[in-house]
């Protein structure tokens, strides 16, 4: 990482304004009327297209690609905010479409919205302060995640769709078009409506990822013990830790994510 006056790879446009605090690494694009505030550390190989602001203390990682018209590291839309030092936190290779909105979080949390690797934000996507968002994930077109928010690994939310604030989304859960989520969701599952109910296990997600049909099976059989049977949270948990995890450690995932809820578990 070098700071900008000692880089010499980078095309930034003549037109694009860069406080003298950022670092800039080599073969970073930036394009025309772009502002880049102060302390923004922008990776390797990241595009950044026209019209962008990244507004201060923003790290940005390695071949991000970042579309016109996106407001990256605002202030958050918090009335408590009082211009506390808080961050946003952005990985490796994601992809940020047009006018997306990803905001720095707040001292009431952690202090840092972050957002992990390989992520597809599709356009007029918005990123509320102090979420966390993990790895290989596709948020479709006018999504709303409220403050809060914790997003696992291999989630597709459907365009449209709000979260609401603290909601936990489980790994390769899905979310349908338009819904409404005000709980948690359970790793693997599919929701949708609103508000949100269990649809069923998100078999195709598992499919394309070449999962074996024994996995397969086993989680059909844990949806059906934890949303279907009748039984209560604990004792569809236990069931679940006595009949199938030990030959399917991958029910672990679901089991974590029923246990960590806190707003209780989309039904």
């Amino acid at each position: 990482m070098t700071s900008l006056s000692a880089s010499t790879f980078n095309a930034i446009h003549p037109t694009a304004i860069i406080h003298p605090s950022a670092k800039i690494a080599d073969q970073v694009n930036i394009g025309p009327f772009c502002i880049i505030g102060e302390n923004v550390i922008i990776g390797a190989g990241t595009t950044l297209e026209s019209h962008i602001v990244v507004r201060q203390n923003t790290t940005i990682g390695q071949g991000n690609h970042i579309f016109q018209f996106c407001s990256i590291g605002e202030r958050p839309q918090d009335l408590k905010y009082r211009d506390e030092v808080t961050w946003l936190e952005i990985g490796d290779f994601n992809i940020i479409r047009e006018h997306c909105t990803l905001h720095r979080g707040t001292v009431q949390d952690q202090g840092v919205t972050r957002v992990g690797h390989h992520n597809l934000f599709m356009a007029n996507t918005h990123l509320a302060h102090d979420c966390l968002l993990g790895n290989h994930n596709i948020l479709a077109n006018n999504v709303g995640i409220a403050g809060h928010v914790h997003i696992g690994d291999h989630v597709v939310i459907g365009g449209q769709s709000g979260i609401h604030q603290f909601c936990r989304i489980g790994s390769y859960s899905m979310v349908g078009g338009c819904s409404l989520i005000v709980k948690d969701v359970a790793a693997f599952v599919m929701v949708a409506g609103n508000p949100a109910r269990a649809r069923g296990m998100n078999i195709e997600g598992m499919r394309r990822k070449s999962w074996s049909s024994e996995t397969i099976a086993a989680l059909r059989q844990a949806y059906k013990t934890v949303f279907q049977q009748g039984s209560t949270m604990q004792q569809a948990i236990d069931q679940l830790c006595s009949d199938l995890l030990p030959q399917h450690p991958e029910i672990q995932l679901l089991v974590d994510s029923l246990e960590g809820s806190t707003r209780g578990i989309t039904r």
